[in-house]
């Protein structure tokens, strides 16, 4: 085996010096080997798809094919082909490539198992006589750019916003390439930060959350009010307003019932304005009791018709096709059961629901798993979304598995919150000064730092 070849992986959604230190002594082995062995070999980029980024990253800026003719026009390159994964091994196994660059940052960290994956090609296509695995003269690793990099120019790209038009639009994309999209309730600006913020490594891949849940019952307990649309539209738009100015995810508003028809019109109007990327009504009607209460007090649900009208008017009076319009079914909540929950979910997406938030308050996950089945038999590809509030002991992804394509996390951080703060306080008046509980608080110096501009 002596193919031809030198092969690059790379993301390249904001090309900088560092892409091009790789590229260029890509292109200076494939030279050098030339001359050296009479044989012309190639620099073939295997440019990450859309989705094989969303699955380990944060979703690209710019689109497979904006990247693919970017990196297509340098002239250290031949050709660029798709990596559909993060892994190597399809491509490598089809291509055979000689040689592979990479930088160095993969060394270590949670990309060191795609790097074990490229030396273990490597050491079967090109056997060493050194019994050390580690490292392969056919791997060219070229030293990480740490003072240029992508995470941080995406981090200055996050410093100065974004459009209200591309964050509008990010959710669609992002339904588009992975499952399932993470959501955390953020209540305010700070707890937005956080959440955009918050991220952990798990086998090779980077999860974290993809937007923000606007609650109407953490927004009204916020405010020392009970959840019963208390709130109006402008008290809950200054939260919005406040969490868009530090933050460039997209968000996804509870609107309750949505109110009257005529009401909800307007709304839809202000929020896709604003740039909200989804609103969730719930068919309910009356005034508006928390879900989880169930039948312990009086709850109507309205009826198909109605509430299929109202999904139309918000349809008709949106002005972009980014703006989604989710509708919550109550039928489990008020035991009215899956059949009911079905013909409801059907009805609401032909008259023009972009998603379908089912919701339980049972303890266990199987009457939502038995509607994904039976809704997933008959339609493929609207969003589904849940909040396992009740459920909880189930993984996203194993929702993923059976169907979900949302999860919301719908009231977990101002929850925490209020723990913390309450212990805070009482230590305090336990011990007269607030010595012992330092531990239980972010320093000051951290806490300034998650605030962008202040550091």
């Amino acid at each position: 085996m002596n193919n031809p070849m030198i092969y690059v992986a790379m993301a390249a959604d904001l090309l900088h010096a560092g892409h091009i230190n790789i590229l260029k002594a890509a292109r200076e082995l494939a030279d050098s080997h030339s001359t050296a062995h009479s044989q012309k070999l190639q620099v073939v980029v295997g440019l990450l798809t859309d989705s094989a980024i969303a699955q380990v990253d944060e979703a690209p800026f710019l689109d497979y094919e904006q990247r693919k003719i970017v990196i297509e026009s340098l002239s250290f390159v031949d050709s660029v082909l798709p990596q559909d994964t993060f892994s190597y091994i399809h491509n490598l196994n089809t291509l055979k490539p000689r040689f592979v660059v990479h930088g160095d940052d993969w060394q270590s960290g949670h990309l060191s198992k795609y790097r074990q994956e490229v030396l273990e090609f490597l050491h079967t296509a090109y056997p060493q006589t050194s019994g050390d695995k580690s490292s392969h003269p056919n791997l060219i690793e070229i030293p990480y750019s740490s003072q240029i990099n992508a995470l941080g120019i995406k981090k200055a790209i996050n410093s100065l916003g974004i459009s209200t038009a591309l964050r509008q639009s990010r959710l669609r994309k992002l339904l588009s390439l992975k499952s399932p999209l993470r959501i955390l309730e953020s209540h305010s600006a700070l707890s937005a930060l956080i959440a955009q913020n918050a991220s952990v490594f798990k086998d090779g891949a980077k999860i974290e959350f993809d937007g923000f849940w606007s609650s109407s019952l953490t927004d009204s307990t916020l405010r020392g009010k009970p959840d019963i649309e208390a709130l109006d539209l402008t008290n809950r738009l200054q939260t919005i307003n406040e969490i868009f100015e530090v933050t460039t995810k997209p968000l996804i508003y509870d609107a309750d019932t949505g109110g009257k028809i005529e009401h909800f019109v307007f709304t839809v109007k202000t929020l896709e304005r604003l740039g909200v990327s989804a609103v969730v009504i719930e068919d309910k009607t009356g005034l508006k009791k928390n879900s989880l209460l169930g039948n312990d007090v009086e709850q109507t649900q309205e009826s198909i018709q109605e509430f299929s009208n109202k999904i139309r008017a918000g349809k008709k009076a949106q002005v972009t096709n980014d703006f989604m319009i989710i509708a919550r079914i109550e039928s489990l909540i008020l035991d009215k059961g899956e059949q009911d929950a079905l013909t409801r979910a059907f009805a609401y997406v032909e008259s023009g629901a972009d998603g379908i938030m089912i919701h339980s308050r049972q303890k266990e996950p199987s009457e939502i798993l038995s509607f994904l089945q039976a809704f997933r038999s008959q339609d493929k590809t609207t969003p589904i979304v849940l909040v396992p509030t009740s459920f909880n002991a189930i993984t996203a992804s194993e929702l993923a598995r059976a169907g979900a394509n949302i999860i919301i996390y719908a009231n977990h951080a101002l929850r925490a919150s209020f723990i913390s703060m309450q212990k805070v306080a009482n230590g305090i008046l336990e011990h007269d000064r607030s010595l012992e509980i330092e531990k239980e608080c972010m320093s000051v110096k951290e806490i300034l730092s998650l605030i962008p501009g202040t550091i």
